[in-house]
């Protein structure tokens, strides 16, 4: 089969030209600098093509090439005319692949669909590490699900493997920039590089991780019918990931444009930084879902050794290109277009291994109150089944005590101000320990770390350096969480000192109700006390 590779000199291109002729394949490399093209071809022992697929791309059709795949990006800046390689593909009878992160490039190309099926032409792109080889992992995971609650990926690679300069100009561009993401059953804003979680991809290699926005946070919402998609990438060495914070910050309230001399530059710097760190890094995929009445995690895992890591993005192009036949004819993003299968089949000459696993993966109160769980009513059960982000609004009335003590505690924990109505959130997001509860009475915000207790039928709430451990008692199909024990720094309160807690979850004519009343130590009386109703945001 004859393939023209575009940028096939670049980091994944090169890498992408070898494979392909490993597999046997009649390989072009072709690019503007012909003297990088013609030196990988001397190595390679294929043929090298000196175009500027902008400028002259009909010109990468004079070796009447079955296949044209764009390693060469950035796709963020094809402004003129972004399609032009695809569409002349159409017209000199070949199948198009690109190696595309950029999620608008991924998911316009679907706007050649009904041309490339009248053609019996193939136009995928995003065939690369995401959306190509994370929905063709994600799907296998999916099966035999009955609800997919969340679809997490992340990529991790190491600091000694090469970077491509259409990778760095991509995330760059998105540094400080906000994003409409998928969690919770809602789109909400989230800024690229936020929302850190720290990533294991075995014993001995864990690292941190970031949001930014790639194809899958747009359609995979739809493919999966998931309730929540998220993705985080990270580097290796803390040191770039600060920096990469710091420049997300600038951009925040400088927006500056990424231009190509811009993106050389970041490049530049983070190269100086080779020497250090490894070369093993990795990808994770993550599914939770709801098998019967049990929720189901399961995960995919990925490392590459002895800087293999770069081969990854160019393993889901080997593997359609192997069965391009079987592959239906349109233009779309490249979405389970091959299996988990064929994608290990094609890494299996790579020094690359890969590993899945499942368990129980029940929320928090689920967790906490164990057999009681299935008493309570789904009104309740929807509130605390927090498997990524989940928010709930409604309105409360909110009542102040008056004594000073009163009123400095609820000053010191940021408790909101008397109301007889004002419209409430609360958004739950769940951690790799447990969950974060945020209360936003009309703009008034005040948060909780909450996690399982050791006892059981009890879980633990932190208000920063206060930590109360509290009974979650069911009863008439209602909760009721009063106060056993409490922290402070670390250091167990004295009973006297612990605040008296009367709260209550219930559920009237459908609706979820909560009654939170809280009163000081030593006779302080009442601190404040909330009640009102909550629904669900994602109906």
């Amino acid at each position: 089969m004859k393939i023209v590779v575009l940028g096939g000199y670049g980091v994944f291109g090169s890498r992408l030209a070898r494979l392909l002729i490993r597999d046997g394949h009649d390989v072009t490399i072709a690019g503007r600098n012909v003297r990088k093209a013609q030196a990988l071809a001397n190595v390679l022992g294929c043929t090298a093509m000196t175009v500027d697929h902008r400028a002259d791309p009909v010109a990468v059709f004079d070796t009447s090439p079955d296949v044209v795949v764009d390693a060469a990006g950035p796709f963020q800046a094809y402004h003129h005319d972004p399609y032009i390689i695809p569409r002349l593909c159409l017209e000199y009878d070949a199948d198009y692949l690109d190696l595309s992160d950029d999620a608008a490039f991924t998911v316009g190309l679907g706007a050649l669909d009904n041309d490339a099926r009248k053609r019996n032409r193939r136009l995928l792109s995003g065939v690369s590490t995401v959306p190509g080889i994370s929905s063709a992992v994600a799907a296998d995971l999916c099966i035999g699900l009955d609800e997919i609650l969340l679809i997490d990926t992340a990529i991790l690679p190491g600091n000694r493997a090469p970077r491509g300069k259409s990778v760095m100009a991509s995330i760059i561009g998105q540094l400080g920039q906000t994003a409409r993401v998928w969690r919770g059953g809602i789109w909400r804003d989230q800024r690229c590089w936020s929302d850190t979680r720290r990533i294991r991809l075995s014993s001995d290699l864990v690292r941190s991780a970031r949001f930014i926005e790639v194809p899958d946070i747009l359609i995979f919402p739809d493919f999966f019918r998931a309730k929540s998609v998220m993705f985080r990438a990270g580097m290796e060495l803390r040191l770039l990931n600060a920096a990469m914070y710091g420049v997300a910050a600038l951009r925040r309230y400088w927006p500056f444009e990424v231009t190509s001399r811009c993106a050389t530059f970041f490049w530049g710097l983070a190269n100086l930084f080779l020497p250090f760190g490894t070369d093993r890094g990795g990808m994770r995929v993550v599914v939770v879902g709801r098998k019967g009445a049990t929720m189901i995690r399961r995960e995919w895992r990925l490392i590459a050794v002895a800087g293999e890591g770069p081969y990854i993005p160019a393993v889901c192009a080997r593997a359609v290109i192997r069965r391009v036949a079987q592959v239906p004819p349109g233009a779309r993003p490249c979405l389970a277009e091959v299996s988990r299968t064929d994608v290990e089949n094609a890494m299996t000459d790579l020094a690359v291994s890969t590993h899945m696993d499942e368990h129980p993966s029940p929320a928090l109160f689920q967790s906490v109150l164990r057999d009681r769980w299935a008493q309570l009513p789904p009104e309740i059960h929807k509130l605390h089944n927090v498997h990524d982000v989940e928010s709930f609004s409604g309105s409360a009335e909110v009542v102040r005590g008056a004594s000073i003590m009163a009123r400095m505690i609820a000053w010191f924990f940021k408790f909101p101000p008397a109301s007889t109505k004002c419209p409430v959130t609360v958004t739950k997001t769940r951690t790799d320990t447990g969950e974060i509860w945020q209360r936003n009475f009309n703009g008034k915000i005040f948060r909780s770390f909450c996690i399982a207790s050791p006892l059981a039928y009890r879980f633990r709430e932190r208000f920063w350096p206060f930590q109360y451990e509290m009974d979650v008692v069911v009863q008439d199909c209602s909760i009721q969480l009063p106060v056993r024990r409490g922290w402070f720094l670390g250091i167990p309160l004295p009973r006297f000192l612990l605040p008296r807690s009367d709260s209550r979850e219930y559920v009237a004519d459908g609706v979820f109700h909560f009654d939170v009343g809280l009163s000081a130590p030593l006779g302080g009386g009442l601190i404040v006390r909330y009640r009102g109703s909550l629904h669900p945001d994602d109906k």
